[in-house]
């Protein structure tokens, strides 16, 4: 189909349209990034002060110590798969679904998966996850913290039961181990799924922070009852890892979306250059044809004058 220099015209002025709103979205696009990455280390602070305080309370032992290391293999599989809602991001859905679904494929006994957006939900159930319920995407950062205290009522409410801290969801169905599975920033690369055990808290877990070194030379001291304060920084700890990796999600999704935009930025660019050079070879073309046109007008005129011209026949 021939083109003209009006329709590439207005192809130039779309091109130059849409790279404006895609410039818009790539700038959105890294002021989010910037803005939950910031939340992710303005909680790097209260993190370390709560493993700090955990580690406080596993080195004087006692019940308090030994109720977090108490938890039974037997129970339910629980897990959080944070995706996306929104569009532009490619695969970051699928990417993330379907690693977990390999992973927990592997892990024995029953499971109940929870998914963060309705994209990833249908996505893990086509791959036959056992689904439990869906929960809406958080769209800012202040819509994490209702979203974290609704996973930690409805999943993780915690019941005292014969000196023990057992999770349970409305009485019924006792999650023994918890999974998060979400994308995560990676350098070289937009993201990359990665999951994180955040129950139970076994052993390894207590022993690991049990070594954690005071920042100073004066010995902590717990204050009030050690159950009640084990419980209150237990809460806290699956608070504030429940928070990041809700975060962090969302930094790798505006990432993707990011990385999206840059491409779709330069395949624009690209675009406008292939019509501005058509509209310019196009141009010069119509602009010889009409030279070419003037050129043949003159010499057919001059050609008529030349025969029509009388003839001198002198007087004899």
């Amino acid at each position: 189909m021939s083109q003209t220099t009006a329709s590439l015209r207005r192809k130039i002025e779309g091109a130059r349209d849409l790279r404006a709103v895609v410039s818009t979205m790539k700038a959105l696009a890294a002021a989010s990034i910037g803005q939950y990455e910031k939340s992710v280390h303005a909680l790097d602070g209260y993190y370390r002060t709560v493993q700090l305080g955990l580690s406080v309370c596993f080195r004087t032992g006692g019940p308090a110590a030994a109720a977090a290391e108490r938890k039974k293999d037997i129970g339910m599989t629980g897990a959080v798969v944070f995706g996306s809602d929104q569009g532009l991001v490619g695969q970051f859905n699928d990417v993330v679904a379907d690693y977990a679904a390999q992973t927990l494929a592997a892990l024995p006994g029953n499971k109940k998966i929870w998914a963060v957006g309705e994209r990833v939900h249908d996505r893990l159930a086509l791959t036959g996850t056992p689904l439990a319920g869906l929960l809406a995407v958080p769209l800012s950062v202040k819509a994490i913290a209702p979203l974290v205290g609704h996973i930690l009522l409805q999943m993780l409410a915690p019941e005292r039961v014969d000196g023990d801290v057992q999770w349970r969801r409305e009485d019924r169905d006792k999650i023994s181990k918890l999974y998060l599975f979400y994308n995560n920033s990676k350098s070289g690369a937009v993201y990359a799924p990665i999951h994180q055990r955040l129950l139970p808290l076994d052993a390894a877990w207590r022993h690991d922070l049990a070594k954690l070194r005071w920042p100073t030379r004066n010995l902590p001291e717990v204050m009030g009852g050690g159950p009640a304060t084990l419980q209150a920084l237990i809460r806290e700890y699956l608070f504030v890892s429940l928070f990041r990796a809700c975060a962090e999600s969302l930094a790798s999704e505006n990432a993707s979306r990011l990385a999206a935009m840059e491409r779709a930025e330069k395949n624009i660019d690209q675009l406008s250059a292939d019509l501005h050079q058509t509209f310019y070879r196009l141009r010069q073309s119509k602009i010889d044809e009409e030279l070419f046109d003037v050129i043949a007008g003159v010499e057919a005129l001059a050609g008529t004058q030349q025969a029509i011209r009388p003839v001198d026949r002198g007087d004899g």
